[in-house]
């Protein structure tokens, strides 16, 4: 009996190993399960139309020296072909960058199996994510004004001041993976 306490010990070495090799591969797979051709529609909602304005789009991700290849394509016939390049800048952390390589550069971060983020663009705000649900992978844009349409509450602790923003529209694409 006095040969349990070892075979205890390596039974807790090989599941401790079991599961560090399970988290990992789960924290891993951004992004690299998300490589490939993936391709789908855009529905582009704006409020105060009953209909969405539908629009072909496309988002190719492949492995490059630094980085990966970020190419998205709006329209048919590769009408906007946009060569982005998706960057670590502390993947550790769950920083990325977008880089549009014409000097803007995107920050997203990976949070919640997302990869998302916020920029304003003239007089716009647009917050974006990314993910993957079953087969298809998701993306998504809220666009809104800059600016305050009204503010509300009354500068006090229990009633702090309260920024309200008018949403311009909302974009979601349903890509799969091309084979």
């Amino acid at each position: 009996m006095y040969h349990s306490a070892p075979l205890r010990a390596v039974l807790l070495c090989v599941l401790l190993l079991v599961v560090g090799a399970t988290v990992k591969a789960q924290t891993s797979t951004f992004p690299g399960s998300w490589l490939g051709s993936w391709k789908g529609t855009l529905s582009w909602y704006r409020p105060g139309t009953d209909a969405p304005q539908l629009v072909p789009m496309q988002l190719h991700i492949t492995a490059a020296d630094t980085g990966y290849n970020w190419q998205l394509t709006y329209g048919a016939q590769a009408a906007d072909y946009r060569p982005y390049r998706l960057l670590p800048r502390d993947s550790a952390r769950g920083h990325w960058v977008i880089d549009e390589r014409n000097g803007i550069v995107l920050d997203q971060f990976w949070t919640g199996d997302r990869l998302s983020g916020a920029f304003t663009v003239q007089s716009s705000t647009l917050v974006n994510s990314y993910y993957l649900q079953g087969d298809s992978l998701m993306v998504e844009f809220y666009s809104m004004g800059a600016t305050p349409v009204s503010t509300s509450g009354e500068g006090t602790a229990s009633s702090p001041r309260v920024d309200s923003y008018r949403l311009q529209g909302y974009q979601k694409a349903v890509l799969r993976r091309e084979p």
